[in-house]
């Protein structure tokens, strides 16, 4: 049986974690992929298994290397990055569905609008005082009010991917 941390409170690691999109454009012709910089959160592990938490992403870090990209990405026509600073995950329900895989049920918070999420994270590196998660889910931007779709080159969903280390916080 994979292991699991003791259970107790933890921060993500930033600088051993990662987050980043993908989504088709051009038709389907081209993927766009970004990362964001800022990635931020907090998670408990509770006695009985169950856990909680969330992930916090800096709507204005994102990066597709591309500054006139960037710059459309933070603007009212996708994240509105001025009015809505940051992207939120939070979970609410964490069931372990097999030693390594964990069933995920939380809400996702994008331009101030809310929308239920489900996901699998697979459990990866775990240390008496840290545990590594991946994930990798789709969402559908129009749930978000991005719907800017010049010449309908936009199409389908963005896949995010994502892997989270969290380490045990003390106090």
């Amino acid at each position: 049986m994979a292991g699991v941390p003791e259970a107790g409170k933890f921060v993500l690691d930033p600088a051993a974690s990662a987050v980043a999109i993908q989504h088709k454009t051009m038709w389907g012709l081209v993927t766009v992929r970004g990362t964001f910089t800022t990635v931020d959160g907090v998670g408990e592990l509770h006695e009985d298994g169950s856990a909680g938490g969330f992930v916090t992403l800096g709507a204005d870090s994102l990066s597709t290397k591309n500054a006139k990209r960037d710059t459309h990405l933070r603007s009212v026509d996708f994240f509105d990055a001025a009015n809505h600073p940051s992207i939120r995950l939070e979970v609410v329900d964490v069931e372990r569905r097999t030693d390594s895989v964990l069933d995920v049920s939380g809400h996702l918070r994008i331009r101030g609008i809310t929308k239920p999420l489900s996901l699998t994270a697979a459990i990866g590196a775990v240390e008496a005082d840290a545990v590594t998660l991946t994930t990798e889910f789709d969402v559908d931007r129009e749930h978000f009010q991005m719907t800017w779709n010049q010449l309908g080159m936009m199409r389908g969903l963005t896949k995010v991917t994502a892997t989270l280390r969290f380490t045990r916080r003390e106090g």
